[in-house]
């Protein structure tokens, strides 16, 4: 009887690992329709955004990973395009547009969201849709460990003079926010083994999910007040979000597709979906109320794409496996 909680729990978390793509699209809109808790959830932010980090770290097949850097080409050209695409759409977007133009807080937003690794649910999402998914797993990690290093330098190079960003302390905060999730996922992997892990795929899935909804319901803070006093700004911050996520998919697909490389639909999810709450955290009390709005609204193609995009993926995955690749 006393080991009843536990196995509801796990049976609970592996229920909505099953249903991963319908829970994600669900969260957000349970986030909007609970604005009164938006609030109080804001500062669990931070430790969504840490479970988050620590999940993947403790799901890292090191034996593929060490498959993948014994022939670094592959992961080297993943990581590197992981970085410049949204760079490069992001930047050249800046550029035509005007900085000038631009609230300083949307701004920031473009240049988080270009700076930022990709999103820590990437894995997930590649399993989810069948894909191989060692790939994406190393690429995620190995971003995500370089991004104190190059994330702040992104941030200022697309930002520019206008925001002022202090580079040192958001690396450090950064390099907490990582090094911690790296420490206690070594931690638990020592304590519970790798085949043990293993056999908790489901229950990690929904452990994902659970802490996607929780993040959702603390994103949300203001957005419901914003869309009523502001809806020009909600939705012109909506096309930006979806135009960067749908740019980032669509040319790496195209460009990818051309170089004949493998693992394309998956690396192109990545260069449009960005770990924006990995910043936002580390930068905390810095980021002005249109720069958070920007990245709450930013995570609605984080939530939804999931969901609309699974026949597509589940087509593009039967044809690459006809194709042998």
């Amino acid at each position: 009887m006393t080991m009843y909680p536990a196995t509801l729990l796990a049976a609970g978390l592996g229920w909505l690992g099953r249903h991963g793509t319908q829970g994600f699209a669900l969260s957000i809109f349970l986030g909007l329709a609970l604005p009164q808790f938006s609030a109080a959830a804001r500062p669990a932010l931070p430790i969504t955004i840490f479970c988050f980090t620590t999940v993947v770290f403790l799901r890292l097949d090191l034996r593929v990973t060490a498959g993948l850097l014994r022939r670094p080409a592959r992961l080297a050209a993943a990581c590197v395009w992981l970085i410049a695409a949204p760079v490069l759409l992001i930047g050249g977007a800046l550029f035509l547009a005007g900085r000038e133009s631009l609230d300083p807080g949307i701004v920031l937003g473009l240049a988080i969201m270009g700076a930022a690794p990709p999103i820590m649910s990437s894995p997930a999402v590649a399993i989810l849709y069948g894909f191989e998914p060692s790939l994406i797993i190393a690429s995620v990690i190995v971003t995500t460990i370089a991004s104190p290093l190059v994330a702040p330098v992104l941030v200022e190079f697309l930002a520019g003079a206008a925001v002022p960003l202090d580079r040192a302390s958001l690396m450090l905060r950064l390099l907490i926010f990582i090094g911690g999730g790296m420490a206690v996922a070594i931690s638990l992997r020592l304590w519970l083994g790798l085949e043990r892990i293993r056999a908790m795929k489901a229950n990690l899935d929904g452990f994902g999910v659970l802490m996607y909804f929780i993040f959702a319901i603390a994103a949300m803070d203001g957005v419901t007040a914003a869309a009523l006093a502001q809806p020009r700004l909600v939705l012109f911050v909506l096309a930006c979000v979806f135009a960067v996520s749908a740019a980032g998919l669509v040319s790496s697909w195209f460009l990818l597709r051309i170089l004949g490389a493998p693992d394309r639909f998956m690396i192109g999810y990545g260069s449009g979906q960005r770990n924006m709450g990995l910043l936002v955290a580390a930068l905390g009390a810095g980021v002005s109320p249109t720069t958070f709005l920007f990245f709450a609204l930013a995570q609605f193609p984080i939530y939804l794409l999931p969901w609309l995009l699974g026949g597509l993926a589940g087509r593009i995955r039967r044809r690459e496996a006809a194709d042998g690749r």
